[in-house]
């Protein structure tokens, strides 16, 4: 990275500022720089975009970010032991790098964002990365603020996002990224590249939001497939006892004794339009 930017070398400032990879934090830190530059990449062209990153730790994934032309890197950074090393970087791109201390489960990202285009580039945190995920998914108003996701998961995680009807995977992240989104994986990376290194291997995945997804009220959908893939293995008259069952979906044209793995998203809309 040394070479990129001129900054020191990412061991060398987890070095210096002690910086350990707490399993309480979800943290495991990226060092490769041929792999961040690659995440990076994956978000496409950078020139004049301002992007989100949550959990930016010592600042690998920022700096390759900054270097391939972002505008502006807004970071949202709960762990304070890391201020200081992102502080470095904000110095060496001045007014390219703005750092909130803050958890990002509980910022509100709409209203950060800015004028102009606004991707999402993050090696998540793992403890909170299906969440945040799903929250950046269900706003009320769509199209979002942003214009692509670019997130690092567990690869199960990322086989869950892109999982479509039939699938092993499938499941109520599945139905909900297929909705809105249009959801690809596009490489994984191997335990080997974090320090330290995880249990599982990691995927990357991008997800650009569809302009026109069926409509469908986000509370209804989700109120259907918690209860759909909550009982996954019983059939569908009786996993959605609670919301009508077989009426509602006899209401919605699917046959009571099928599964929730076996239904599209299109079907899921219908059921969650019938409510």
């Amino acid at each position: 990275m040394a070479a990129l930017d001129g900054l020191p070398p990412l061991r060398d400032i987890i070095q210096r500022h002690r910086l350990d990879a707490r399993k309480a934090l979800g943290q495991n830190f990226l060092l490769d720089l041929n792999l961040t530059q690659k995440v990076a990449r994956t978000a496409g062209s950078l020139e004049g975009v301002t992007v989100f990153e949550v959990g930016p730790g010592p600042g690998g994934l920022t700096r390759a970010i900054l270097a391939l032309g972002a505008a502006k890197v807004i970071a949202v950074e709960r762990d304070a032991r890391c201020l200081p090393a992102l502080a470095e970087i904000a110095g060496h791109y001045p007014g390219r790098l703005e750092v909130i201390d803050g958890d990002a489960l509980k910022t509100d990202f709409a209203t950060l964002a800015p004028q102009g285009p606004v991707k999402i580039i993050a090696n998540l945190p793992y403890n909170v990365g299906t969440q945040l995920l799903v929250n950046w998914l269900l706003p009320a108003h769509w199209p979002p603020f942003w214009q692509s996701l670019t997130l690092m998961f567990q690869k199960e995680v990322g086989q869950r996002i892109v999982a479509q009807e039939g699938d092993d995977h499938y499941g109520r992240l599945g139905v909900l990224c297929g909705w809105r989104t249009e959801a690809r994986m596009a490489f994984d990376v191997p335990p080997q590249a974090f320090t330290p290194p995880p249990k599982v291997t990691s995927t990357v995945v991008h997800l650009t939001p569809k302009e026109n997804p069926i409509p469908c009220a986000v509370d209804k959908l989700e109120k259907v497939t918690q209860a759909a893939f909550g009982q996954r293995r019983k059939m569908l008259r009786q996993s959605l006892k609670p919301l009508g069952g077989e009426a509602l979906l006899l209401k919605a044209d699917i046959d009571p004794q099928r599964r929730a793995e076996t239904l599209s998203v299109e079907e899921f809309c219908r059921l969650a339009n019938c409510l």
